[in-house]
């Protein structure tokens, strides 16, 4: 007689039953009193554990039969209910292996093998043996939908993943169905994300509507792919994987010269997103990124600017994006909004990070940063951009002589520099300081003269 997982008037069964029932009465209890019975949520809580124990208790007793090794999790010595191969060629059951590599190891628990990557590749064929030898011993599998890896993931969102991105190599309509709904589960579900670092294939099939494109791309398509990388690349463990997958950056850049205004917003904060691994700064530096990043800056439309001062701040912190940036025109894009009272504290940053750039420090005397940014900090009431704006006023100062009489009128006039000197924070005041001992040095030598 075949086996099966449930018989009705077990023990495990009988102890469900009365905890059901409880369950019931205290739910109607709770929900027909006007005022919250906190014993009664406690109590219902625990019967819910309960329950959970059970279930858990009735799916392994399940498996008591002797099954073939090659069906064992090396990890968890139990039958493999989800089994996957890692870069070894190795294959343990998921929710293990997840937590093995989350503790930080990166060797095979096996052949001690490091691993050149962690994505888990699903074993179809031992999964398949799996099925079919429960299948002739009659037991039935537990429903995949019940299992939670360490993600809170499911075999149905799994299942649900897979068939999305098949979707996304068939017809347009498919696609944007597709695009949409992986858009909205990687918005709405942090798990959901990780998912793509688990297969090799998952971003290439993502961004293949857009990259196979040698016409006009549906511009909603294009907005839910790009808006599905930026919600990938908020997860710390895709960075790497979504800037180094080919074709993505690239991908980027153009999403930031066309389709809809969203998308070039949201472009430019997957970008930043990206940037903050060092290594991926450099990528996004030499794939041209910065140039329509400043041009959609120059654009000064409200929905993306703040996403694209981010972006640009975070790239220019390696000197290389800073000499490309300037080479683009960052600092005449970026004086223009401060002059017109746009996001002035945010470019502000950008514009002390770009003065160590010889050439950024000409460009601003040449365009009348001196007398622009003496004004901010007689103006405003922000700490920190007044100590942007005096960082940058004293690398003008002593690069270009021409503009002390521009400081020592201000000097003279406001008392500005002085101010600052004494009010400002501890690194507006040396550089206050700095540029005062500069100005006066140079009457002195003036007067010897």
């Amino acid at each position: 007689m075949a086996k099966t997982g449930v018989v009705e008037g077990d023990p495990l069964t009988v102890k469900e039953m009365e905890l059901k029932r409880e369950l019931q009465r205290l739910v109607k209890a709770i929900l027909s009193q006007e005022e919250i019975n906190v014993d009664a949520i406690d109590k219902t809580q625990q019967i819910l554990l309960a329950l959970k124990e059970l279930k858990l208790k009735r799916r392994s007793s399940s498996f008591d039969l002797p099954f073939p090794e090659e069906f064992r999790c090396p990890l968890s010595k139990q039958l493999m209910r989800d089994p996957v191969m890692i870069a070894s060629g190795q294959t343990y059951d998921r929710p293990f292996i997840q937590k093995w590599l989350k503790a930080g190891n990166r060797m095979c628990p096996q052949t001690q093998q490091v691993l050149s990557h962690t994505i888990l590749t699903p074993n179809h064929l031992i999964r398949d043996m799996i099925s079919q030898w429960c299948k002739n011993n009659g037991i039935q599998m537990p429903d995949s939908v019940q299992f939670l890896n360490d993600e809170g993931l499911t075999e149905a969102d799994r299942d649900l993943f897979l068939s999305l991105l098949e979707k996304m190599s068939s017809t347009l309509s498919d696609q944007k169905v597709a695009a949409r709904e992986l858009r909205l589960l990687t918005k709405k579900m942090p798990s959901f994300r990780s998912l793509f670092g688990e297969s090799a294939d998952a971003i290439p099939q993502l961004v293949r509507p857009l990259s196979q494109s040698n016409s006009n791309v549906n511009p909603n398509l294009q907005e839910d792919i790009i808006t599905t990388l930026l919600n990938l690349s908020i997860h710390d463990n895709n960075k790497k994987l979504v800037a180094e997958t080919p074709k993505v950056i690239p991908l980027l850049v153009d999403a930031l010269r066309s389709g809809t205004i969203e998308t070039r917003s949201n472009a430019a904060a997957a970008l930043f997103t990206l940037s903050a691994l060092d290594s991926n700064k450099e990528l996004i530096g030499k794939s041209g990124a910065l140039k329509p990043l400043v041009e959609l800056l120059d654009e000064g439309n409200p929905v993306a600017m703040k996403d694209v001062a981010s972006a640009l701040f975070s790239l220019c912190i390696i000197q290389d994006n800073k000499a490309r940036a300037v080479r683009d025109g960052a600092v005449r894009a970026i004086l223009k909004k401060i002059m017109s009272n746009v996001h002035v504290d945010e470019l502000l940053a950008i514009l002390a990070m770009l003065s160590n750039n010889q050439k950024a420090v000409e460009e601003m005397g040449d365009l009348g940063a001196v007398t622009c940014l003496l004004n901010i900090i007689r103006e405003t009431s922000c700490a920190r951009s007044k100590e942007n704006c005096i960082a940058v006023l004293y690398t003008i100062c002593y690069s270009d002589r021409t503009k002390w009489k521009t400081l020592r009128d201000e000097e003279k006039t406001y008392g500005t520099i002085s101010q600052l000197a004494q009010n400002g924070t501890a690194r507006a005041k040396r550089k206050a300081n700095g540029i005062l001992d500069r100005l006066n040095r140079a009457i002195n030598l003036t007067h010897t003269a």
